[in-house]
């Protein structure tokens, strides 16, 4: 059995020009645009090349974007007025401050002071808690977690009643990911570095999360024959053969996963696309809750 690989790339394409198209409408009728400010502190270059991407996708759709950078040393203070400024800002719809922050800075006081409706990452705690209790609906979900969703719905995948693994308990990705799988129904059992025989709690997996943040931990046979895989993790590894001397893996070996699971996400071009479309599609939906609120 080879498993059928979970395109990322087309579908967040095909996510893109969904909001293009609503945003070139909306240009038609005369309505604003949606308008996304990023907030970037310090110089980390991951966090540099990720923010030009979102700037770069909100140009391909018609998203107006504001960049915003504050230096590394910037204040609590600083950085919650710069956000308290976009609050006010009838242009911005979508506030994104790009994490991790620098370590003197107080992450849960810079996403609260986000305003609800402006929260496109859907890290606010009012959101997260939202996300957390039955019968109760955020007004975004975090863009990770979303475009995993989006990509085991576009696989067919039959959720309810399924036994769902997460690897990984982060705020970002594992905690909120299990929370929408409970949502859908499924049953869900988070791991960590503290769990006890990992390989074979994986193995009970219909459905497996890997968000760990560890090259092609997850091998072959810790899977479950038929399992869906969905590899969110993105590690550069060493490899003399490739033209840059290193290369991208997920973390799951997904050579050997591809001959026991029905259906894998590939690294690159699976989960990593879907993330910058759902944070595109959110802004969208901020600028629409505006329109009503208006």
């Amino acid at each position: 059995m080879t498993a059928h690989l979970i395109n990322g790339k087309q579908i967040a394409a095909e996510i893109r020009e969904n909001v293009k198209q609503k945003v070139e409408e909306r240009a038609r009728l005369g309505l604003p645009v949606p308008g996304l400010a990023t907030v970037l502190i310090g110089d980390n270059p991951a966090s540099q090349v990720y923010v030009r991407s979102k700037q770069k996708m909100c140009a391909e759709v018609g998203i107006r974007s504001f960049g915003y950078e504050l230096p590394a040393n910037a204040s609590q203070e600083e950085v919650e007025a710069l956000v308290r400024r976009l609050n006010a800002d009838p242009n911005v719809n979508g506030i994104l401050v790009q994490l991790p922050l620098p370590s003197h800075l107080n992450e849960e006081r810079v996403l609260s002071a986000i305003e609800l409706n402006k929260d496109v990452d859907g890290f606010h705690p009012v959101n997260i808690g939202r996300l957390a209790q039955k019968g109760r609906e955020p007004l975004f979900v975090p863009c990770t977690p979303a475009g995993v969703m989006v990509l085991l719905e576009k696989a067919g995948t039959k959720l309810a009643g399924s036994n769902a693994v997460v690897l990984g308990r982060s705020n970002i990705v594992g905690m909120p990911v299990a929370l929408l799988l409970v949502r859908a129904d499924a049953t869900v059992t988070i791991c960590h570095s503290k769990t006890r025989d990992l390989p074979a709690v994986v193995r009970q997996a219909d459905v497996l999360i890997a968000a760990i943040g560890k090259p092609e931990m997850v091998r072959g046979d810790w899977l479950k024959p038929g399992a869906v895989v969905i590899d969110v993790g993105i590690n550069r590894v060493e490899d003399a053969s490739a033209p840059k001397g290193s290369r991208l893996v997920g973390d799951v070996a997904f050579e050997e996963a591809l001959q026991v699971a029905s259906a894998i996400t590939p690294v690159p071009g699976g989960v990593g696309p879907m993330t910058i479309a759902m944070l595109l599609q959110n802004t969208l939906r901020a600028r629409e809750l505006a329109d009503n609120a208006a």
